[in-house]
């Protein structure tokens, strides 16, 4: 029931953050934007000490891990790829066409016109 009472807070003080936003209309634009920051910042802060907030941090942290345990290929089989890739649709383009131009001439000798 806690981390409900939690999350609650931490969307009131999102929207108490974006509600001083408005209600500053007529202060400097940087004022406006820290009031928003602010909320945020409280919110994330109060949305951490819950229990799902702590199972994202979590997933946040093992997600950046598995991220710098991932072989990145270079920019030479990066180039190469892209090209194969560039050259198959291309290929592939043209062959749609000569089908699709195939079938419109087999349909307009069937149907009786000439193009």
């Amino acid at each position: 029931m806690s981390d409900k009472i939690k999350l609650i807070v931490a969307f009131l003080l999102v929207v108490a953050g974006v509600a001083g936003f408005y209600s500053l209309h007529e202060s400097a634009a940087v004022v406006k934007l820290l009031s928003v920051l602010v909320g945020l910042a409280a919110g994330a802060a109060v949305a951490a000490t819950s229990e799902s907030g702590k199972r994202f941090l979590v997933f946040g942290k093992e997600s950046v891990a598995e991220a710098k345990r991932v072989v990145w290929p270079s920019r030479k089989e990066t180039m190469q790829t892209t090209a194969v890739v560039v050259v198959f649709a291309i290929t592939m383009a043209l062959f749609l066409w000569a089908v699709d131009s195939s079938l419109m001439f087999v349909v307009n000798k069937l149907m009786g016109r000439s193009e």
